[in-house]
């Protein structure tokens, strides 16, 4: 076995032990969200009910719909909360080729893309939400009685976490985009009715064509961005 090959085999055991944990890990927090699943749904129905007192249930129309959706909630949890010690592992599998800069780097760019991240996901539960449900519960008249969905309520709260999540992301891309010179810090602010219209564009892309909701998200955007020059042009 030559000297290359043993190293490439060293890199393989090393990989296959990480994914291993990762897996293990992965499963088992799966299953231990799956007991606490209930918990966890009405969690994230609480906005639901606080926006609507005179609701006090959801609805399936599918036979399994309770039990999937239960599930894909048990699935999402133990992810998250696998994600520490997932993101550790892949740490410990690429650290060792890094030079000290380049690990200095790598965990400022994970730290301020993950903490964006949760403060996108935290605006979205805590304010933006409540906000959307509220208007969208009372929108309709006496004569119509809402009957939400389990399994839409869910992917619409998940959808709503992740936009916010990924568009609270944008004064972080907007500083990496000007320490890697693809973008002059000037062009921000004099094209930036441009990326105004782009704003509200993604954020119409991103709660999937509902309008009222690109516009409450979509504002918040635009001081993240304004935050994103001002980042830019200290930092």
């Amino acid at each position: 076995m030559t000297p290359l090959t043993e190293h490439f085999g060293g890199h393989l055991r090393e990989l296959r032990q990480r994914l291993v944990i990762s897996l293990l890990t992965l499963v088992v927090v799966t299953g231990i969200s799956y007991l606490f699943v209930e918990h966890i749904v009405r969690f994230l129905i609480a906005p639901l009910f606080h926006s609507c007192p005179n609701l006090t249930s959801l609805v399936y129309t599918r036979l399994t719909e309770a039990f999937v959706s239960y599930l894909k909630v048990a699935l999402f949890a133990g992810f998250f909360f696998s994600f520490p010690v997932l993101l550790f592992q892949a740490w410990r599998f690429v650290a060792p080729g890094l030079l000290a800069n380049e690990k200095r780097l790598a965990f400022k760019i994970v730290f301020w893309a993950t903490s964006l991240f949760l403060a996108g996901g935290l605006f979205a539960y805590f304010i933006a939400l409540p906000r959307m449900l509220s208007f969208f519960m009372g929108f309709a008249g006496d004569w119509l009685l809402p009957m939400p969905k389990l399994d839409g309520y869910l992917t619409f709260i998940a959808r709503t976490v992740l936009a916010f999540g990924l568009a609270f992301e944008i004064p972080f891309l907007m500083m990496a985009a000007v320490k890697t010179n693809l973008v002059a810090k000037d062009r921000f602010v004099k094209q930036r009715w441009l990326f105004y219209l782009a704003i509200f564009g993604l954020a119409f892309l991103l709660v999937a064509g509902d309008v009222f909701a690109a516009v409450l998200l979509g504002i918040p955007l635009i001081g993240l961005y304004e935050a994103g020059i001002l980042v830019t042009r200290f930092f």
